[in-house]
């Protein structure tokens, strides 16, 4: 299925009905009254995050979606019925803004969460509501409200923990694979992965975290340059950032740490919150390095790409290094987790005010 992360849509709740006018007309009832109902509520229009989605192509190729209108109300007390309401589904991350002003409206966070993004207009009043002392033969009656219509910008950006950043080839796709459920394409020839990945790390019962992968990032990314630019987006909600390098790259004369501090560069064009967020350095494809020459290769990155933080040496392909990598990453994850939980409120009348 083909990745599409952004669209639009536009969107109209239902009408509300019309008012009835109407009168009782029944045998030996000479005055029976007004009996014209009320019009029924327009459709509204719902999202709902769907977990089971990750992608926002349904709304690529179909863009309108309307409610139905509520039906007008009629005679012997009778009112419209409302019009049916829809619902879209939406993978959970979407960001739900409006299309001309660009003003964030509603996100889609939490699995199952329903938002009202239009509503249907309140049906009209039929001439038994106008009925009163002075006025036995009222024939009045209101249309009905029309329903909201708004033309919206879908936005989707992943939920995970961990985000994988590097350059084209740099192993990215491999690692996911070899730590996560995830099975992107893997090849033993350069190429950039095409559209986000997602994997779910399963530590230990009920522990696990989401790891995404990006397209790789080229020089020039934060002008347009490449396909990562249009994907960096979904890092922007996670956690923690694995900078993968390939310490063995094919052609010789590549320089890993220009490589490396090219990435860095394009993270700081794009967005400072990106680049001053949590980052280790991973150290990949250790494989295809002489194990004499390992340490001296690695102390030498560190040094000349002047890398003070965590570094990981590991190989993706046979799995070296990777469970030391991957309970690192859970202990960070947890931290972070319950440094962002809320503490609850306290209720001053049970707080004493006695030392213990």
């Amino acid at each position: 299925m083909k990745f599409v992360d952004e669209a639009f849509i536009d969107i109209s709740a239902g009408d509300g009905g019309n008012g009835c006018v109407s009168f009782r007309h029944e045998k030996y009832k000479e005055f029976g009254g007004p009996n014209g109902g009320d019009g029924g509520r327009g459709g509204h229009v719902f999202a709902v995050a769907d977990p089971n989605l990750n992608t926002l192509v349904d709304f690529r190729y179909s863009r309108r979606y309307e409610a139905r209108r509520g039906e007008h109300g009629m005679g012997s007390d009778m009112f419209g019925a409302a019009g049916d309401d829809i619902t879209l589904k939406m993978p959970v991350g979407t960001i739900i803004s409006d299309s001309e002003t660009g003003e964030v409206l509603y996100e889609l966070l939490v699995p199952g969460e329903v938002i009202t993004i239009a509503k249907g207009g309140d049906g009209g009043f039929g001439n038994m509501r106008f009925k009163s002392a002075i006025n036995r033969a009222p024939r009045q009656k209101t249309p009905g409200w029309p329903g909201e219509r708004k033309s919206l910008k879908l936005e989707l950006k992943v939920l995970a923990d961990v985000g994988l950043l590097g350059m084209p080839n740099a192993g990215k796709s491999t690692l996911i694979a070899a730590i996560s459920n995830a099975r992107p394409k893997i090849a033993d020839y350069p190429f950039t992965t095409l559209h986000p990945n997602l994997g779910v790390v399963r530590v230990g019962p009920e522990q696990s975290f989401v790891v995404a992968d990006i397209p790789g990032l080229i020089e020039g990314a934060s002008e347009g340059a490449g396909l990562g630019h249009q994907f960096l987006r979904h890092l922007q909600r996670t956690r923690l950032l694995l900078h993968v390098i390939d310490v063995a790259p094919f052609d010789e004369a590549v320089d890993p740490v220009a490589q490396a501090k090219a990435i860095v560069g394009e993270l700081k064009k794009y967005d400072m919150g990106l680049y001053e967020r949590p980052r280790w350095l991973v150290l990949n494809k250790l494989d295809m390095v002489p194990t004499e020459e390992r340490e001296a290769r690695v102390k030498d990155f560190v040094k000349r790409f002047k890398w003070k933080g965590p570094v990981f040496e590991i190989s993706a392909l046979t799995r070296e290094g990777c469970e030391s990598l991957i309970h690192a990453i859970f202990k960070h994850v947890q931290a972070q987790q319950k440094a962002e939980q809320v503490p609850e409120e306290v209720d001053p009348r049970f707080v004493s005010d006695q030392p213990e």
